[in-house]
């Protein structure tokens, strides 16, 4: 209760008090000194472009699982009555991998089956490739984030001893203050860093192998309907 009253009878230490308990972002990452500042520089760039990577690579896929179900009817459909360049003109005005996929079966229509299959894996791979394009750049950055934060706390670290030993063991709490922002700060940074860019990553890796999943199902499907009796 005195505590309250002394705050009440001095307005401007419950101003200090207010002030000391608030530390904002801002004042947390420049308080660390340039190995601080330089530190959390380079992981809010890895942020920026883990971020711009999973939303692109997010649109991308879910263009690509985009597909009418209705296609591989017209297929099967176009196939069976050998309208071949109908089934390729289906293909071409259809923006996905599986129909590319299907596209390279239809033209290769006449040849062994074996040659089909080979066509359609190839193009298959082809379109993965595209998928995870720069995804592996997202998994860079999950592991080496964590670690760039680490190395700002060894830094730290090891500014704050420095500290200490060339003051003989007489270094105020001021001094060591931000050798000890520097560790805390780029350790806190890194992992956030690294664990956005991890989930990022698991979501896409996810996500590519249900477009995947389908890509191979619907060769299947148009596989078997080549083997189909006339």
């Amino acid at each position: 209760m005195m505590l309250f009253q002394d705050m009440a009878q001095d307005p401007a230490a419950a101003d200090v008090m207010s002030e000391e308990k608030t530390l904002s972002v801002i004042d947390l990452i420049f308080n660390g000194g340039t190995g601080s500042v330089l530190i959390i520089s380079v992981l809010f760039i890895m942020l920026f472009v883990a971020l711009y990577i999973y939303f692109e690579r997010i649109f991308a896929i879910k263009a690509a699982s985009k597909i009418d179900s209705n296609f591989m009817n017209q297929i099967r459909d176009y196939v069976t009555n050998g309208n071949l360049d109908a089934a390729k003109l289906l293909c071409a005005q259809t923006d996905s991998p599986v129909a590319r996929l299907t596209e390279k079966g239809v033209s290769r229509i006449g040849k062994p089956l074996d040659d089909i299959n080979t066509a359609i894996e190839n193009a298959g791979t082809l379109e993965v490739y595209k998928l995870e394009k720069n995804v592996s750049i997202l998994a860079t950055v999950a592991g080496a984030a964590p670690m760039i934060g680490f190395l700002g706390t060894v830094i730290g670290m090891i500014l704050a001893f420095h500290e200490m030993a060339t003051s003989g063991g007489q270094a105020e709490m001021g001094s060591l203050a931000s050798g000890i922002y520097t560790a805390m700060t780029t350790t806190v940074a890194g992992l956030i860093v690294g664990i956005i860019a991890y989930i990022g990553y698991n979501h896409l890796v996810n996500r590519t192998d249900k477009v995947v999943h389908k890509m191979e199902a619907n060769a299947v499907d148009f596989l078997d309907l080549l083997n189909e009796p006339l």
